[in-house]
């Protein structure tokens, strides 16, 4: 089972970008639930929004919430993070994250056990 993250780029204070999430392999459409996480450089990595696949609960970081918004497209497997409203402090590298069962911890990264590569999103001010 893979995970391909992919959007990240160079933008400007107060610009949008969608980042995917797509899951491929025979489990892929096993997932319970599936994250964002990001790690800015020299801080530990961070929750910014997941998404439960079965009652299509979605949960956001305050830091984020009211700007970014996490979707799916149940057809390819696929998860979204529509940023809006971005601040040169979401700078990071950005990583998705998958696990079978919903975890009520969801926020915290050792619960899950496939992770993407990582897109990095460089916002300038």
């Amino acid at each position: 089972v893979q995970l391909q993250a992919s959007g990240g780029g160079l933008v400007q204070a107060g610009d949008s970008l969608r980042l995917s999430c797509a899951a491929s392999g025979r489990a892929s459409d096993g997932y319970g639930l599936m994250a964002w996480f990001r790690q800015a450089p020299g801080k530990e990595r961070e929750f910014v929004a997941a998404y439960r696949w079965g009652t299509r609960a979605t949960y956001h970081a305050g830091s984020v919430k009211g700007r970014f918004s996490i979707s799916r497209d149940s057809a390819d497997h696929t998860v979204y993070l529509q940023m809006t409203g971005l601040k040169p402090e979401d700078t990071a590298v950005y990583y998705c994250a998958a696990r079978r069962n919903f975890a009520i911890n969801y926020y915290a990264s050792e619960q899950y056990a496939n992770w993407g590569q990582g897109t990095q999103v460089t916002v300038s001010s």
